[in-house]
């Protein structure tokens, strides 16, 4: 049954993300900025051991995990404002996928990863590909595309009977096959062979995190869409041509207007299904929204961002120019918790199945 909020609800929703918003926009700046993400660009591990733990201490990895669980127990518009924010940013600390493994642990297990004294990985959670078997305690096949893998003290992974495994980055039987991004992270396929696991979990409540985390993704895009937009108006105005900038052309104004329009569209559309979320929707409702919101993020976040490249001239394609960073992060986005097609053919399906 679907939850109608009462006007002092909705202004303490507001409130908690105007302090989100502010918190994560104050680390961000805090660590570094782009400086700091280039630093990072194709190191070890791909992420900030100091800058995670300072993520676990304000309690971001269980922003959505409930209060009995160690978490904090907010919602998805909180959430969603909390990715745009890392987005904006380019934060590359795996905040998406370890609040996702937050949501389906419990125990002690659970609170290491909100505490940040682990740091698990979800492995084929939400994959449609052919997932590893579980046999006698043991794990055989493999699962790819498990973003930082080698960042990771355990990953989660999900086996062919619909069940959950927890598997320690160190345990024999366990080899990575890394493969590194444009963006300078990296992703891996982890090969099983007789690989013992140390807990098994039933798959509850995948679904619903998985689609969390698939719209928390979608936030994210937003984000750098809106980092790019923000610099390629702060270039719009000093960059000189014949004697003006070149932000007073009405060409330019007008390509900067069309770009304006995919980022709020989209920002409204991810908002809109966080709602929905909160509000507890129908589940296939839920679904539509979600990998509607997710197509118009991604599609608008490549327009936007190629646009912001070639806004900034042929400096725009060096890669010692930072607007760069933003496309190579969406290019790098684009397939995590289902590519765009993938969400299309979803969105048709749940159509003809309800019509």
């Amino acid at each position: 049954m679907s939850v109608i909020w009462t006007q002092a609800e909705i202004d303490e929703k507001q409130e908690q993300v105007r302090m989100i918003r502010d918190s994560a926009a104050s680390m961000v700046e805090q660590h570094g900025g782009l400086k700091r993400i280039r630093n990072l660009r194709y190191s070890d591990t791909g992420m900030g051991r100091d800058v995670w733990r300072d993520i676990c201490n304000a309690g971001l990895t269980g922003l959505r995990v409930a209060e009995d669980k160690g978490g904090i127990g907010l919602g998805m518009i909180e959430y969603v404002a909390l990715q745009e924010e890392l987005g904006k940013g380019l934060m590359p600390e795996p905040l998406l996928e370890a609040g996702l493994v937050a949501e389906l642990l419990d125990g002690e297990e659970s609170e290491a990863q909100i505490a940040g004294e682990r740091l698990i990985l979800p492995a084929g959670i939400g994959s449609s590909s052919i997932l590893p078997r579980l046999q006698e305690a043991r794990l055989y096949g493999e699962v790819g595309g498990v973003m930082l893998a080698r960042a990771a003290d355990a990953y989660l992974v999900a086996t062919d009977d619909g069940n959950l495994v927890l598997v320690d980055a160190q345990s024999e039987g366990l080899t990575l096959e890394v493969e590194l991004l444009q963006d300078g992270s990296h992703l891996a396929n982890l090969h099983f062979d007789g690989t013992p696991v140390s807990r098994q979990l039933r798959g509850q409540g995948t679904t619903a995190a998985v689609e969390a985390a698939t719209l928390g993704l979608a936030a994210y895009l937003v984000g750098v869409m809106q980092g790019a937009f923000d610099m390629t108006l702060d270039f719009l105005k000093v960059r000189k041509q014949f004697g003006r900038e070149i932000g007073s052309f009405q060409s330019l104004q007008h390509r900067v207007v069309d770009m304006k329009i995919h980022l709020e569209l989209a920002r409204n559309m991810v908002q809109a299904t966080a709602c929905e979320i909160d509000q507890r929707h129908p589940a296939e409702r839920l679904a539509r929204s979600v990998s509607t919101a997710r197509v118009k993020a991604s599609t608008a976040a490549l327009q936007v961002t190629r646009e912001s490249i070639q806004m900034h001239g042929g400096i725009g394609y060096t890669d010692e120019a930072d607007i760069g960073l933003y496309l190579r992060k969406v290019m790098t986005l684009l397939n995590r918790f289902g590519s765009v097609d993938e969400h299309k053919r979803r969105y048709t399906d749940l159509i003809t199945s309800q019509a």
